[in-house]
């Protein structure tokens, strides 16, 4: 998460880690806990809870120095490195696949009829930092309203909803009667194959596709190409009638001459 704020700030992020150390460190450290500020956030409990476990601070410090102030950029290039940038990668899907999954069952506990609750706290525990990477830009003195997940859902915040949902017809027992390991590890490898697909492949959303055809058969595109179809006819039968009008208007003064 931490090398994601600095690929976030871009070229000026040495110059940024120098002038302006609190906000650069309190963007990371949301974007670190965000699963858990949101989560706590949408259930009613202490948003600051996160930041109770020292060890986990000052993990994320440690990081967050190494990242921004090792000399001469060593710990940032390293991580981008292929290979180690794809066993990052695979840790952290693996680890996101273990937040959706704690969050719908810490959220069945507590509402056990409510599939919409145990969705959304799936979601925000897996994609959490996304919904709130607004937030943190606002902390850098950066205002971006359009770009957002409200808007522009990111792959990762659509596959936490639909891991999220598988997970929470497990739970019910009623609808999906798979063992639980079994829809788990189902579920870390759709997280880890597309993942290491965006990094080696550069597949950036494979639900586009389907989204595209969805919206033009139930979002109104069929429609919206049937009035454009008939208002294009509309249009070539007035061209095609002023023509005519013209034509007889010019015979009709060559009668006359």
């Amino acid at each position: 998460m931490i090398i994601e704020v600095r690929d976030d700030i871009g070229n000026p992020a040495s110059l940024f880690s120098r002038k302006h150390p609190l906000s650069c460190w309190l963007s990371c450290m949301l974007m670190c806990f965000a699963d858990a500020f949101l989560a706590n956030f949408l259930l009613g409990e202490p948003v600051i809870a996160p930041f109770k476990r020292h060890d986990d601070v000052i993990l994320a410090t440690i990081v967050w120095y190494l990242v921004f102030y090792a000399p001469f950029d060593g710990i940032y290039k390293i991580s981008k490195i292929t290979p180690v940038k794809c066993v990052l990668a695979v840790m952290k899907e693996v680890k996101r696949a273990y937040k959706v999954s704690h969050g719908v069952s810490h959220a069945a506990k507590l509402y056990p009829n409510s599939y919409l609750v145990q969705v959304l706290v799936g979601t925000a525990k897996g994609a959490g930092s996304g919904v709130l990477r607004l937030m943190e830009q606002l902390i850098r003195g950066v205002w971006v309203p359009t770009h957002n997940e409200f808007l522009r859902p990111a792959f990762a915040t659509k596959a936490c909803v639909i891991a999220a949902s598988v997970l929470a017809l497990e739970k019910s027992g009623t609808y999906l009667t798979a063992p639980h390991d079994l829809i788990y590890l189902v579920i870390v490898g759709f997280f880890v194959y597309f993942k290491l697909s965006y990094i080696i492949l550069h597949v950036t959303d494979p639900f586009a596709p389907i989204e595209n055809l969805f919206c033009a058969v139930f979002m109104g595109g069929i429609w919206d190409a049937v009035s454009r179809a008939l208002a294009a006819a509309r249009d070539r039968r007035a061209a095609g009638h002023s023509n005519e009008n013209g034509s007889s208007i010019s015979q009709s003064e060559k009668k006359d001459q």
